[in-house]
């Protein structure tokens, strides 16, 4: 079996795309990092660009699950632009939302604001009735912002986008017929049943290089993710900090620690997913 992986390695090797680590892509400004907008993306079938106008305060003795130092409005919005959504939405867009008060317990003035607000038809409701996904699902629009969230929805919609990840399934070295060469493969499940395949390869004289592939063929132009796109948050903020308990298949107690720590790479290539709000 092992000469059999390795002329497969020999085979497919020349067509893979392979990178030592992702492309960097600046941070903006903006606090709200690519994975917040694709947590939101992801969990709302609604995306709406939004004018308020009006925000109507709910008393606290019709609101009591109302988070604690927050004010409930019901909200009568205009929609300015849907970025997603199918079956279309009204021109008013009405649901409810709690914002928090300042320090001196006052409530913010929102009337004639614009937001995105990341949303799901209200069950039983009328069709211009939506409630949001999250507590903070309503964020400031900025044309920016915007543009960000349409990127994200983007991807999300393309038929080839990557999917979301159950679990990691295996994971294997391989050494090679040099010392100092050989294959580590780490094999992904998702939730749509595509696999996700991780190829890291070490080569004479050359260093370590590593490459992912969707689906069940190593695809030739596989390449690096760039930071912030789907397939980079698919895998930096959801695979797990370290190889499961009994997913390393190995002959030798050294071919496994080889794929623990060729795991270990990849995951300090990919980096840290940040985030400033808890999906």
């Amino acid at each position: 079996m092992r000469s059999f992986l390795l002329f497969t390695l020999g085979l497919i090797a020349p067509q893979i795309a392979v990178f030592p680590a992702f492309s960097q892509v600046m941070e903006a400004s903006d606090p709200l990092q690519y994975a917040d907008i694709a947590d939101l993306s992801t969990d709302a079938p609604i995306i709406i660009h939004i004018t308020v106008k009006e925000a109507i305060k709910v008393d606290p003795e019709r609101a009591p699950n109302a988070p604690p130092g927050t004010q409930r409005f019901y909200i009568v919005a205009a929609t300015n632009a849907l970025i997603r959504g199918q079956g279309g939405v009204g021109e008013t867009i009405r649901y409810v939302v709690d914002l928090p008060l300042d320090a001196r317990g006052r409530a913010p003035k929102i009337k004639k604001q614009p937001f995105i607000i990341f949303a799901r038809r209200t069950p039983g409701g009328g069709s211009d009735d939506v409630q949001l996904i999250a507590k903070d699902a309503q964020i400031a629009w900025t044309p920016d912002r915007e543009q960000r969230v349409r990127s994200v929805v983007r991807e999300l919609l393309d038929r080839n986008a990557p999917p979301a990840i159950s679990r990691v399934a295996s994971a294997f070295h391989v050494p090679g017929t040099v010392i100092g060469e050989g294959e580590t493969q780490i094999f992904i499940e998702t939730e749509s049943g595509t696999p996700i395949s991780i190829t890291v390869l070490k080569r004479q004289g050359q260093r370590k290089f590593w490459a992912v592939s969707l689906g069940e063929i190593v695809d030739e132009a596989a390449r690096a993710p760039v930071r912030n796109s789907l397939l980079w948050y698919r895998l930096a903020c959801f695979l797990p900090r370290q190889l499961p308990a009994g997913t390393v298949a190995s002959d030798t107690p050294a071919n496994a620690q080889q794929a623990r720590a060729d795991y270990q790479m990849v995951l300090n290539d990919l980096g840290a997913c940040p985030r400033s709000r808890q999906p």
